[in-house]
């Protein structure tokens, strides 16, 4: 989508790995993607980081699927990610959610109406990132798999059930 504010791209990720990358360095190098209705794949292969192509090539992908699932796998992590420098570029790896609000009124000034709220991130420990390694992120059930207000309310899930305006049921 459009980019309304340059925080967006800061605050809302799916990052395996998120680092200073320079596919164009090789004709090795490709960032491929495949979606076959069940799981959407973006896999970055031989991709080396700018200025330090000396280091090697990462490949890695991420898998969403349609349950809600979402897969990193790591196939080839020359150095370890800690040692990857954010001097040019963050280095992250995680999953980030984030919303913004625009407020038109005319006694805000222009610099502020617009306000990002970031209102979900998971980090991984990057040190925990090696070649042949996967992570395995799984959703949290909510009250939207429920079709009426008793499954809802007699569920044994960890929130509490509440009337939603926008679906008109609880």
């Amino acid at each position: 989508g459009d980019v309304i504010h340059r925080m967006l791209t800061a605050t809302q990720y799916i990052a395996p790995l998120m680092a200073n990358f320079n596919p164009s360095y090789s004709r090795n190098s490709t960032v491929q993607y495949l979606d076959n209705g069940t799981v959407f794949v973006v896999q970055w292969d031989k991709v080396y980081l700018q200025g330090k192509e000396d280091t090697g090539s990462f490949t890695f992908q991420a898998a969403l699927h349609s349950t809600g699932r979402i897969v990193f796998g790591y196939k080839e992590i020359p150095v370890p990610v800690l040692q990857i420098s954010a001097t040019q570029h963050p280095v992250k790896a995680g999953l980030s959610d984030a919303f913004m609000v625009l407020n038109p009124s005319p006694d805000v000034p222009e610099s502020r109406r617009r306000t990002i709220y970031e209102y979900h991130r998971v980090e991984l420990d990057t040190s925990k990132i090696t070649s042949m390694s996967a992570v395995e992120f799984t959703p949290l059930p909510t009250c939207l798999q429920h079709q009426n207000c008793e499954t809802c309310v007699s569920s044994e899930l960890t929130f509490n059930c509440s009337w939603c305006h926008v679906l008109q049921r609880y």
